[in-house]
């Protein structure tokens, strides 16, 4: 049983991210079987409505499989930079609540965007200023670092 609930707290984003995928194909698995069946319809109404309730499930899967794979993309990328000794140390100071101190973050996060800037094609700083940004509240600009950093990664390593 120990081992069991050790291995759900390592893996709990990942069981989560999982039940929710599953729960999203149903969805899209119905959504697609339902606008099957208004095309099928005769009436033109109906055949109409099914043609733009196909478009929900196409789009659904696209932005799952899009999503997916960034998450797995991001997740290698993490273990390369661990496995060098080159991920962002988490020891920012944090307020009773748990929460990182603001102006800290944003003390750090000058380091981060410098390296970025000095180094604009290696994956490697733009992953670490998505970190810095994350940890500084600013996820839109954390996930389009990200976003960069794994675009850079793509283009630098063998498949």
């Amino acid at each position: 049983m120990g081992a069991f609930l050790a291995a759900f707290r390592t893996n709990r984003t990942k069981i989560w991210v999982g039940a929710v995928t599953l729960l999203l194909v149903f969805y899209l698995v119905v959504s697609f079987q339902r606008s099957i069946l208004l095309l099928t319809d005769n009436n033109l109404a109906a055949k109409a409505i099914g043609a733009a309730y196909l478009v929900l499930p196409i789009v659904g899967a696209w932005a799952l499989i899009r999503e997916l794979m960034f998450g797995a993309r991001t997740e290698k990328m993490a273990r390369i930079l661990e496995a060098e000794g080159g991920l962002p140390v988490d020891d920012l100071p944090r307020t009773p609540a748990g929460r990182i101190i603001r102006a800290a973050a944003d003390q750090e996060f000058e380091k981060y965007k410098a390296e970025a800037e000095a180094a604009p094609d290696d994956w490697r700083s733009w992953f670490r200023l998505s970190c810095a940004y994350d940890a500084a509240g600013d996820r839109k600009r954390a996930r389009a670092s990200m976003r960069d950093a794994g675009r850079l990664f793509r283009g630098n390593v063998p498949a």
